[in-house]
């Protein structure tokens, strides 16, 4: 009886230890790939931190030194920070996918066709960036200038890499495409000083009336409209009446607002009561009596 349980457990003694060589065999294969993979793991781990701390340490270090160049802008610093980082972040994850074997170079190609195939998608709003980009770095203009762009005529209030922000003079939001900006002529109103824009006001007082009093009260009027600019002139000047003097005020404004300025000075004249009686001459003194006899 001991002798046919041996011979019934052998084959499944042979089928166990068989199957543990093969085991054996698949674990001695599979360990170097273990090894191998866990070694590429480990190296893409450290490219991979090595990337992140790298690009923002390339993103500090171009903020900074277009920091000391007044001609780039804030937004112009931003811009070219990112991109120097996002192009480091690129880099590291090709890095990253060549330790596992993949091949970089289809790779490449596929986000190059995928990137051209954007930019054709695009390419209005990237060609708004490009002159956006160009705006930034010659500055045309700069933020409060008045500026016309085509049709529109405003004060710039912002300048963003993709369009250009205008408020008109009755405050309308004006946005424009920076390609348009760009692309066109552009009128700055406020790189040359604009001259002075003349007003000149006439009106009569008798010729018997206190002149001197007349011309500092006018010019009392004339000094409290803070639109007008310094020096105004107040002046006398003879019309055909003989009876009458015209006073000729003289003013200038530094914007277009001459007919609404004289229209306010008549009215604030108008209002005033100006000397019309000439000042009154002393009283000569009285002789002294006669000396008694």
């Amino acid at each position: 009886m001991h002798l046919n349980l041996l011979a019934v457990d052998i084959p499944a003694l042979d089928t166990v230890d068989r199957k543990t060589q093969a085991f054996l065999v698949s674990l001695n294969a599979l360990i170097p790939w273990i090894v191998t993979n866990g070694v590429n793991l480990l190296a893409a781990i450290l490219i991979l931190l090595i990337g992140l701390w790298l690009s923002g340490k390339v993103s500090r270090i171009v903020t900074a030194v277009l920091g000391r160049t007044p001609q780039f802008d804030a937004m112009l610093r931003g811009f070219f920070a990112s991109l120097a980082r996002y192009a480091v972040l690129t880099l590291t994850v090709l890095a990253v996918l060549a330790q596992f074997g993949i091949q970089t170079a289809s790779l490449v190609a596929v986000i190059g066709a995928a990137g051209l195939a954007i930019g054709l998608a695009l390419q209005g709003t990237l060609s708004s960036l490009a002159a956006g980009v160009m705006l930034l770095i010659f500055r045309p203009f700069k933020i409060g200038d008045k500026v016309q762009v085509g049709g529109a005529t405003g004060t710039v209030r912002d300048l963003s890499l993709f369009w250009t922000e205008l408020i008109s003079d009755d405050q309308i939001q004006i946005i424009i495409p920076n390609n348009s900006v760009w692309g066109q002529a552009l009128r700055n109103m406020s790189v040359h000083p604009t001259p002075a824009h003349a007003g000149e006001l006439r009106f009569r007082v008798p010729e018997t009336g206190d002149l001197d009093g007349v011309a500092e009260a006018v010019r009392g009027i004339v000094a409290a409209d803070p639109r007008i600019q310094p020096n105004p002139t107040v002046l006398f000047d003879r019309t055909g009446d003989t009876r009458a003097l015209e006073v000729v005020v003289g003013f200038s404004t530094a914007d277009d607002i001459v007919p609404a300025v004289k229209s306010d000075l008549i009215r604030a004249i108008h209002a005033t009561a100006l000397p019309t009686e000439p000042p009154a001459s002393p009283m000569p003194p009285s002789p002294a009596p006669p000396p008694a006899v």
